[in-house]
C-alpha cells in the first residue's frame, strides 16, 4: 500500500499539487531558456531547413509519446508514480549539457531524443499523481494551477534568455553559437534543482476506491468514451504542429531574436494568467465547453498567422494563442481523469499523451513540407500549415460536440 500524501494544504489543495507545480515551474525555467531559440539556432547557425526542424520536433515528441504510454501503465501496475517521474526529470536534466556540443542538426536530434525520453517517462505518472491527490471537485483547479506554475516558469526562463541576448541585440548581431551555449549552461541550474524538489517534496498518494459505476467501466480499464475523446484529440493535433513554426513565422514577418523572445514572454504571461481560473471554471461549467472555446480561439489564431503581414500582428496573435492554451491544456487533463477509473489513470494518461505525441510527428513533418516543400516541390508557402491547422481545429470541434452523452453527463 502506498503512503498517503501529507495533508499540507494551501488554497484548499494538498502538498503534492504544490510540489509538482514547483517542479514543473523550475523545469520550464530551464526549458524555455533554450527551446524558444533552438529553432533559430537550427536555422540560423546550423543551416537546417524547416523540413529538418519538423523532423526533429516530430521525432522527439514521438519518442516521448511511446514512453508515456509505457510509463503510465507501469505506474498503475507498480502503484508507484514518484519514482518514474523522478527518473524522467533526471534524464532530461542530464541531456541538456550536450546541446553545447551540437555542430549539426542530427546532433540536436539526438539530444532532443534523450530530453523527450525523460519527458515521456515522467508525464503520465506525474499527471496521475496530481489526479490521485485531489478529489473531483478540485480536479480542474489542480491541473489549472499546475499549468499556471509550468507556464510561470516559462515566463522567467524567457526573461533570463532576454537578459543574455540583449547585448547581442544592441550590437546588431544575429544569434551565434557562443550565446546559445551560454543559455544552455545557465539552464542547468533550475533543471537539477527541479529534480531535487521532486525527490524531497512529493509523497505517493493513496488512491481513492473506485465508484461502482467506474469500477464496471471496461473492468477498470480506460473505456470507450475516453478512447473516443482521444480520437478527437488526434484529429485536432494533426493540425497542431510544433510551436517552432510559429516562431519561424514571426521571424519571417520581421521580428528579431529578442523580439521573438518578447513575443513568447507575452504568450506565456497570458497562458499563466488564464490557466488556473480556466481550470476552476471547468469544475463548475464542464470541461467540454472550455475545450470548444479554446479550439475556436486556436482556429482564429492560425487563420491570423496565415494572413499576417507584419511582426506586430504575430505578437498580437500569440497573445490570443496564450488564451487558447490557458483554456485547454489543464482542462483536457482534468477531463481524462473524469472519464476513467482511479486504478487506470496512469494508463489513461499514457494513452492520452502518446496519441497526441505520436500525431505530432506527421503534424510537424506535414507543416514543414506544406511550408517549404520536399525534393523538387517547393511547397505552398508560409500560410499553408496555418490554414490546414485552422481547418483541423474546426473539424475537431464538431467531433467534440458529438462526443457520446456519457462524457457529457460526467462533466456535470
Amino acid at each position: 500500500m502506498t503512503e498517503h500524501a501529507p495533508e499540507v494544504r494551501g488554497a484548499g489543495l494538498p502538498r503534492n499539487v504544490w510540489v509538482v507545480t514547483l517542479t514543473s515551474f523550475l523545469t520550464d525555467v530551464s526549458s524555455e531558456m533554450v527551446s524558444n531559440v533552438l529553432p533559430l539556432f537550427l536555422a540560423n547557425v546550423l543551416g537546417a531547413r524547416t523540413s529538418a526542424i519538423g523532423l526533429i520536433e516530430g521525432t522527439a515528441e514521438t519518442t516521448a509519446s511511446l514512453l508515456k504510454m509505457a510509463s503510465g501503465w507501469l505506474s498503475d501496475r507498480l502503484g508507484q508514480r514518484k519514482g518514474l517521474a523522478l527518473l524522467g526529470y533526471g534524464l532530461s536534466a542530464c541531456a541538456k549539457p550536450f546541446l553545447c556540443l551540437a555542430t549539426t542538426w542530427g546532433w540536436v536530434l539526438g539530444v532532443r531524443f534523450a530530453d523527450r525520453a525523460g519527458k515521456g517517462l515522467r508525464t503520465a505518472p506525474r499527471d496521475a499523481l496530481v489526479a490521485d491527490s485531489v478529489d473531483r471537485r478540485q480536479r480542474g483547479l489542480a491541473f489549472g494551477l499546475h499549468r499556471a506554475g509550468d507556464t510561470g516558469g516559462a515566463v522567467l526562463g524567457i526573461g533570463i534568455a532576454l537578459l543574455v541576448l540583449l547585448p547581442m541585440s544592441r550590437s546588431g548581431a544575429a544569434l551565434d553559437r557562443a550565446t546559445f551555449q551560454r543559455l544552455v549552461l545557465f539552464s542547468l541550474v533550475p533543471a537539477f534543482l527541479a529534480v531535487a524538489v521532486l525527490a524531497l517534496g512529493v509523497r505517493e498518494a493513496r488512491r481513492a476506491a473506485p465508484t461502482p459505476g467506474k469500477a464496471r467501466q471496461a473492468g477498470g480499464r480506460p473505456g470507450g468514451t475516453f478512447l473516443t475523446f482521444v480520437g478527437v484529440m488526434v484529429v485536432f493535433t494533426l493540425g497542431n504542429s510544433s510551436d517552432a513554426f510559429l516562431i519561424l513565422r514571426a521571424q519571417d514577418l520581421g521580428l528579431s531574436v529578442v523580439a521573438v523572445l518578447g513575443m513568447m514572454l507575452t504568450f506565456n504571461l497570458v497562458y499563466a494568467a488564464v490557466a488556473a481560473p480556466a481550470g476552476a471554471l471547468s469544475d463548475r461549467l464542464g470541461r467540454r465547453r472550455l475545450l470548444l472555446l479554446g479550439w475556436l480561439l486556436y482556429g482564429l489564431t492560425y487563420l491570423g498567422f496565415a494572413a499576417a503581414r507584419a511582426g506586430w500582428q504575430a505578437w498580437l496573435l500569440m497573445l490570443v494563442y496564450g488564451v487558447y492554451y490557458g483554456l485547454t491544456e489543464g482542462v483536457a487533463k482534468a477531463f481524462v481523469a473524469d472519464l476513467v477509473p482511479a486504478e487506470a489513470r496512469g494508463a489513461a494518461y499514457g494513452i492520452f499523451h502518446a496519441a497526441i505525441g505520436l500525431t505530432a510527428l506527421p503534424a510537424s513533418l506535414l507543416a514543414g513540407v506544406l511550408w517549404q516543400g520536399i525534393g523538387t516541390w517547393e511547397g505552398w508557402g508560409a500560410s499553408a500549415p496555418f490554414l490546414f491547422g485552422a481547418g483541423m481545429a474546426l473539424l475537431a470541434a464538431i467531433l467534440l460536440l458529438r462526443l457520446p452523452r456519457a462524457a457529457r453527463t460526467q462533466e456535470a
